[in-house]
């Protein structure tokens, strides 16, 4: 397996979109269902169960969720493109290109971490 030397500003913005793309999932998981306000709903009972799928009424985004997720997807996209235009990548050719693109985003992980640590080729 190659292993790739990223530039430490390419790794750093890779760190950056993963911690906001984790900020914004935590953000998220607490905001209403929808972001404008909604009645909510129930939906005929499923076939071979009892499950009977519904929403509750949603009141919306408030003005400042509307703003922070407005934050949240444009730092994300700032993030994203950086990434994705940085000029190393430039240097590769072919698979190289995606194999180190899939690379950079472990690239950072600790080596403690569930699963991380060296690939045993042989099995």
């Amino acid at each position: 397996m190659s292993t790739y030397d990223f530039p430490q500003d390419l790794r750093d913005a890779q760190i950056a979109l993963h911690q906001a793309q984790s900020e914004y999932t935590r953000y998220a998981r607490d905001l209403p269902w929808s972001a404008e306000p909604m009645a909510g709903w129930e939906a005929d009972k499923q076939l071979h169960s009892g499950y009977r799928p519904s929403k509750p009424d949603s009141p919306g985004y408030t003005e400042e969720q509307h703003r922070q997720v407005t934050a949240f997807r444009a730092r994300l996209l700032e993030l994203g493109t950086l990434v994705i235009t940085h000029p190393y990548w430039q240097t590769l050719s072919g698979t190289d290109v995606f194999t180190a693109r899939m690379q950079l985003k472990h690239a950072d992980d600790r080596p403690d971490a569930p699963g991380a640590g060296p690939v045993d080729e042989a099995a």
